[in-house]
């Protein structure tokens, strides 16, 4: 059977489902496995090496947008980065999460202004902060956008030696995506997915549903630190 064959091959990633149903489909998530990657690395070496010999007619591979950005040198050693008086002042105001520091450090808030620039990100947070007591919540991320959105500091749990990096989102995700497609014929999704919640940043084709990927995403099959598996390949499960 399809799923003996798969789970004879694959392992999901401690605490994650290998298999989850989307609107009556079930989907196989398959992780991939790769080295630490580093600003020297290759995307489309990366994918070659580590997805290809995997992939079947259908599949879709969903990439980390943390693998993308580092590759494109957007990640940063935080004893590089010096924050300015109003990244200080500002990040004062960020709500910590457990799932991410987000821009609740001071190196992340500095990464903000400098992508979405110093006006933009005031208007945010002003808006944030007059909307916020009526509980409206995510205004600031819309209004400094997805680039903003996907700018993620150091954590304990992150795989060294990014547990001292801060980092942007990856720049031209969809122009990525494309490129992608256009070397290996399958397609391809860019996404920001942690246990808060999902993302998409880039996909090769607009035939691709965003919501098709939150689902199928929602609890996040993907595994950055120990587990080194920023790549999974989702795959439609046939019917025997």
């Amino acid at each position: 059977m399809v799923m003996d064959r798969i789970s004879e091959k694959w392992q999901p990633n401690e605490g994650k489902r290998l298999v989850i149903e989307v609107d009556g489909t079930d989907y196989a998530r398959l992780p991939v496995k790769t080295h630490v990657i580093t600003s020297q690395d290759d995307i489309l070496k990366i994918v070659e090496q580590y997805a290809l010999p995997h992939l079947e007619e259908g599949d879709i591979v969903f990439i980390s947008e943390r693998i993308v950005a580092i590759t494109q040198g957007r990640a940063f050693p935080i004893k590089e980065i010096k924050p300015s008086w109003l990244a200080r002042f500002l990040v004062k105001f960020v709500h910590k999460s457990p799932y991410g520091i987000g821009l609740g450090s001071p190196w992340t808030m500095e990464l903000a202004i400098r992508e979405a620039g110093i006006l933009r990100i005031l208007f945010a947070a002003f808006v944030s902060a007059i909307t916020k007591p009526f509980g409206i919540k995510g205004l600031f991320y819309i209004i400094a956008g997805k680039s903003v959105a996907a700018i993620d500091g150091p954590c304990h749990y992150t795989l060294p030696p990014y547990n001292e990096y801060a980092k942007l989102g990856p720049k031209n995700p969809d122009k990525v995506a494309r490129e992608l497609k256009q070397r290996f014929n399958y397609d391809f999704v860019i996404i920001d997915a942690n246990d808060l919640g999902v993302s998409v940043l880039g996909k090769s084709s607009k035939k691709i549903n965003d919501d098709f990927c939150r689902k199928v995403f929602r609890d996040n099959p993907l595994g950055q630190s120990h587990q080194q598996t920023p790549i999974a390949i989702v795959r439609k499960i046939k019917k025997e």
